[in-house]
């Protein structure tokens, strides 16, 4: 198939205040060509509105009308992320015309997992005709209704594009990748088998822990955790949640697992122990597949915390690998995913599979709004 060019833009549900924007060349199986990359942050308003947003999810749980305050912050994020895109393809000299499709993921608001023949819901913010308006070129959007309509978990999604990396590299069987953004998730390669699932929470309740003790918006450089003690008796408690041991496929909403957990220690040793569970929850993960690989390719912001990356070596007892020493930009990962599945959205191959979101089989997703020239 013919290669283009496409955009990939996404925000995490940890809410660090930035865009991510990569473009890259593909024909939705294979990467020819990686192009520039940016962290784009929002204008200051954005932030808290959709910090708000995201509490007042919480309150509705997918009971009656939404919130109302879901359609300001959907359209202030769409013109936010539209004004990102323009201004990079801008600076890098690319005409809209030039790419194919914008792989818009939008902010996700709420996610509830299927639950026995109840199906899972899934809200992310995100105007994907308008974006196609402001900006001048299709974008695909919406890339997990479609998934949850089917009976699947609707996440993780980025189990073909890991594989594809992972065959860039020409990765032996056994191979897997860990993604450690709000939430954490595995993808595990056997050579024909490939399978995905969230393994636990990774950045969000540490984030949250440390400001709600008024230290910013991160334990930077993971300092405050390693200054702290781990509570192993709560750890031990904490390892025994049942969503550890389940069977995948399975999904997390980034309120599934809380700050909460830390509850009653001081700020160093709430963080210890956090990161320690998320590292816990990871061997968990590890547990469960096929084989236990010896290393894993960490991407995502949660891989920049030395002390995470040191207990997922010790309590996951696997080798931690930075997705730059095998080549890969590992900030750009998740936003060069969203292009690559807009790519296979915009051509009809499928993005879920039945050992990645649960789907009974391979299905297609997203929502295309076209341009319209001629508008």
């Amino acid at each position: 198939m013919t290669s283009v060019w496409a955009i990939g833009l996404m925000t995490g549900t940890v809410l660090d205040g930035n865009i991510d924007i990569a473009l890259i060349r593909t024909d939705g199986e294979t990467v020819q060509e990686f192009g520039p990359w940016t962290l784009a942050p929002y204008p200051p308003e954005l932030r808290p509105l959709l910090r708000d947003a995201m509490e007042q999810a919480r309150d509705w749980d997918f009971e009656g009308p939404e919130p109302a305050i879901f359609a300001q912050a959907e359209d202030a994020l769409t013109r936010a992320q539209s004004t990102a895109v323009t201004a990079f393809l801008a600076k890098e000299g690319i005409k809209p015309s030039d790419i194919a499709v914008i792989g818009f993921h939008g902010q996700t608001m709420l996610h509830r997992a299927p639950d026995g023949a109840r199906h899972g819901k899934t809200r992310q913010l995100g105007n994907g005709a308008l974006m196609a308006k402001l900006v001048g070129t299709s974008v695909a959007f919406d890339f997990r209704t479609a998934d949850m309509a089917a009976g699947g978990q609707g996440a993780p999604l980025a189990a073909s594009y890991h594989v594809a990396l992972l065959r860039s590299i020409d990765a032996k069987p056994n191979a897997a990748v860990l993604n450690l953004g709000g939430v954490s998730n595995v993808t595990w390669w056997g050579g024909d088998t490939m399978i995905a699932f969230d393994t636990g929470p990774a950045n969000a309740p540490l984030n949250d822990w440390i400001g709600r003790h008024g230290r910013g918006d991160m334990d930077r450089d993971g300092l405050i955790a390693a200054s702290g003690t781990v509570d192993e008796v709560r750890l031990a408690r904490l390892l025994d949640h049942p969503y550890l041991m389940a069977a995948y496929p399975k999904s997390l909403d980034r309120n599934d697992f809380t700050a909460a957990m830390a509850d009653g220690l001081n700020l160093e040793d709430g963080a210890a122990t956090l990161t320690a569970f998320t590292a816990g929850a990871v061997g968990k993960a590890l547990d469960l597949l096929p084989q236990r690989p010896p290393r894993l390719i960490l991407s995502g912001g949660g891989r920049r915390n030395p002390t995470l990356v040191n207990e997922i070596r010790k309590r996951a007892k696997v080798e931690p690998v930075m997705a730059e020493e095998v080549g890969w930009r590992g900030d750009a990962v998740e936003a060069e995913c969203f292009a690559f599945l807009a790519v296979r959205a915009l051509r009809g191959m499928p993005i879920s599979f039945p050992l990645t979101t649960g789907v009974k089989e391979p299905i297609t997703g997203g929502r295309i709004a076209m341009f319209d020239v001629a508008a």
